[in-house]
């Protein structure tokens, strides 16, 4: 399942394609203000990174759900013992996550569309807070701890490829595909090239779409459409991208 899915990132959407466009004659307008936000989103991300920042999140609400899937009551599951449990548990606690914070970035959307282009600069990085948040449920679901440095150069990565074109999927998906294996972290580091690239990649994402939202009222619709979309590929990238770490893992730790 999880290969048939990688064959399925190998084509843009044709407007996908088409929205990129825009950006050029966008950032040639775009209002200083919005390129403060920017740079305050690079540092965000580099200090995320490296210490985890204001977007670490309590993983108690994490582990609780994941004990519930699986029969046991809240508290009793830690997060040495998630690798233990049944792949079936992970997946019903991951999808749960995945449509609940769609919801929320669909809501959040349309609150910051009301406004048009003076709350657009606010929605960007609630937004990036909001995909890093569900990004390191993720992780937890699967038994991953988020306050290491290299899960979170992993959900970076994952950030990156939820928006990525079909080049930069599949070496995103060549160098992930060996992070089990314990030494594929130094290639990530040298692969983001900086948290320009990684913020100048998830911004691009919204091409055309975004526009949309540059118009009061109107935006309502388009955020609530376009949070949910990101939020959502966010989710699945890291939710099958961490279940394939897991299996690999699961995998290895059969053989003789």
């Amino acid at each position: 399942m999880i290969e048939r899915w990688e064959e399925e990132q190998k084509d843009l959407w044709f407007w996908e394609k088409i929205g990129r466009l825009p950006f050029t004659l966008l950032d040639r307008i775009t209002p200083r203000v919005l390129r403060d936000w920017i740079g305050q989103l690079l540092d965000e991300l580099g200090s995320y990174i490296q210490t985890g920042g204001r977007y670490l999140i309590n993983q108690d609400t994490v582990l609780d759900r994941l004990a519930r899937e699986s029969g046991q009551p809240p508290g009793s599951v830690g997060l040495s013992q998630v690798h233990h449990l049944p792949l079936a548990v992970m997946d019903r606690a991951a999808e749960d996550l995945q449509k609940s914070r769609a919801e929320v970035a669909k809501y959040q959307g349309a609150t910051t569309g009301v406004g048009g282009f003076l709350t657009l600069a606010i929605d960007i990085p609630v937004l990036l807070g909001l995909s890093l948040k569900t990004a390191q449920e993720m992780a937890l679901v699967h038994g991953y701890d988020p306050r290491e440095k290299k899960e979170r150069i992993f959900i970076v990565q994952c950030l990156q490829f939820a928006s990525a074109d079909y080049v930069g999927k599949q070496a995103i998906l060549k160098n992930l595909s060996t992070f089990h294996q314990g030494g594929a972290e130094r290639d990530s580091i040298s692969q983001l090239q900086g948290w320009h690239e990684v913020i100048a990649t998830y911004r691009d994402h919204f091409g055309w779409k975004k526009l949309f939202q540059l118009v009061p009222i109107a935006g309502i619709l388009f955020g609530a459409w376009i949070n949910k979309a990101t939020v959502e590929d966010v989710a699945e990238a890291t939710r099958m991208l961490y279940r394939k770490r897991r299996i690999l893992e699961k995998l290895a730790s059969m053989e003789p």
